[in-house]
């Protein structure tokens, strides 16, 4: 009996010791640990995840919240729906937001470029409830289209009640460092949104008030793009790093870590380790011509589909393509149609394939054609001899 107590006491004790202390990655895997709850590292291209700890827990986000907010308000500008120089009047509700904030006043108006740089460099949560606002109407209908778009994305861990991260009065706001990973790979796919994201200052009001970037790495790590910091007391320091060197665009989120300095450090770790192990490789495709029968046209052109992986550093120098296509095709073929395809390889190694598609569509030619192609070759013919 004594010795199942003894069992059942180490047993409760490992338990709280793992809810404590932060997970970490085996030093036999990678060449560090890191200080926080949870912890992923994604290639931004192809959605490849380098390295992951305790990646799947649902945690609270704090302002990394906002990176679906602007995604959210990102693909309503790509749509037309809204313009970034939307004028936009400030709500009551919208003023009253606490936490960091730029000091909306109900009645007063910005322009959705405004609204924007001040979540995305200041953290504001009055801006963030202000563009909420516009886009849907109300605060609780754009958090709806945050849960759905979030399943969308196959977020399997994450559910929103605000659009700003606050998490005082909620109860079940909650994300991981995967979902996390996802939506801000999905938000830098839309490029202008990096145009905000990489400003150290700005201003609003004319130049009367100074927005100065939460995220430090925006300023201190080489070739950072973005992306989110957030803080409060149940999420501790949390942040969603972004970063390019070259063709290799990383994803660093860190949540969890007791200090702002920690937090940065350690999504510093990431980073570095992305780009001093992996390589991006990427193959925007070229023309080609294959010879075609029974069509209106003598050859179709022929294009690969874009292509692009993961290699070890320095792999991507030593990428040989091999092109898979028939001697010839016959029509007709429609724009699109697979015609062959293009392998990649490093040496032996085979590190992916793309479609060969039709470029153009080329009909089959009809009687009266081929009649009057023999016709032409025959007055040619008869020009020529005279």
């Amino acid at each position: 009996m004594k010795k199942t107590v003894s069992l059942t006491l180490v047993a409760a004790i490992l338990t709280a010791l793992l809810l404590v202390f932060p997970f970490s990655a085996s030093a036999e895997e990678y060449p560090f640990d890191l200080d926080a709850k949870s912890a992923i590292l994604m290639d931004a291209t192809t959605g490849t995840v380098l390295y992951e700890a305790n990646a799947d827990a649902a945690l609270p986000p704090a302002s990394v919240t906002k990176v679906m907010t602007l995604l959210l308000v990102m693909e309503a500008i790509d749509e037309g729906r809204i313009s970034l120089h939307d004028s936009v009047s400030i709500s009551e509700a919208a003023a009253s937001m606490g936490g960091s904030q730029v000091y909306l006043e109900p009645g007063e108006t910005m322009s959705v470029e405004e609204l924007l740089k001040c979540v995305i460099i200041a953290s504001a949560n009055d801006a963030a409830y202000a563009l909420a606002e516009h886009v849907a109407g109300s605060e609780e209908a754009f958090v709806k289209r945050m849960n759905e778009r979030a399943r969308e994305l196959q977020m399997l861990n994450t559910h929103f009640e605000n659009t700003n991260g606050l998490d005082d009065t909620v109860t079940e706001h909650l994300t991981s460092a995967r979902d996390i990973a996802i939506m801000s790979r999905e938000l830098i796919s839309h490029e202008k949104i990096l145009e905000y994201t990489t400003i150290w200052q700005d201003t609003i009001r004319n130049g009367s008030f100074t927005l100065s970037n939460t995220n430090r790495l925006v300023r201190f790590y080489p070739g950072a793009t973005g992306l989110k910091t957030g803080s409060t007391s149940k999420a501790l320091f949390c942040i969603s790093a972004t970063a390019k060197r070259g063709e290799l665009h990383l994803i660093a989120v860190i949540m969890g870590s007791p200090t702002r300095d920690v937090r940065n450090a350690e999504a510093k770790k990431l980073l570095d380790y992305g780009f001093s192990t992996y390589a991006s490789y990427s193959d925007e495709g070229e023309a080609q011509s294959v010879p075609i029968r029974g069509g209106v046209a003598d050859a179709l052109t022929v294009r690969c589909r874009p292509f692009a992986a993961l290699l070890g550093k320095g792999e991507e120098k030593r990428v040989e393509k091999t092109y898979v296509l028939p001697e010839y095709v016959t029509a007709p073929v429609k724009a699109g149609d697979v015609i062959g395809t293009v392998e990649y390889r490093v040496g032996d190694r085979l590190v992916g394939k793309a479609d060969i598609l039709a470029d153009e569509e080329v009909p089959r030619i009809a009687y009266t054609d081929i009649l009057w192609r023999l016709v032409r070759t025959v007055l040619g013919a008869e020009g020529f001899s005279q």
